[in-house]
């Protein structure tokens, strides 16, 4: 009983390695869009055709996000607003998001 406790633990490790592995997958993804479309100005599409294609479907899938068209808006709006995800998932960022929000609601 306890090789099998060991071993379903162990491949819920690997399960939550791999959906991370796949999820920095599609940050670089975001990160490349971004960059497009500083300097090409068509980021949005960009990372609408990929997260529509099969290969962009099969990524977000396993990095256990639901591949549907509303998805693909708010990739495409990420990638609208400019900023990196590095920036958008730091700490400041945040605190500076949450603070322009309350002073909005204000």
């Amino acid at each position: 009983m306890r090789d099998y406790v060991d071993g379903s633990a162990f491949n819920y490790e690997q399960g939550q390695r791999a959906r991370k592995l796949f999820a920095a997958v599609v940050l670089a993804a975001l990160d490349d869009a971004i960059a497009d479309d500083k300097k090409y100005g068509n980021g949005p599409d960009q990372i609408a055709r990929w997260a529509r294609s099969r290969d962009g479907r099969e990524v977000l899938s396993c990095a256990g996000i639901d591949p549907n068209e509303r998805v693909v808006k708010g990739l495409m709006e990420f990638v609208s607003k400019g900023v990196r995800t590095s920036v958008a998932l730091s700490r400041e960022e945040s605190e500076r998001r949450l603070a322009a929000e309350e002073a909005e609601a204000a």
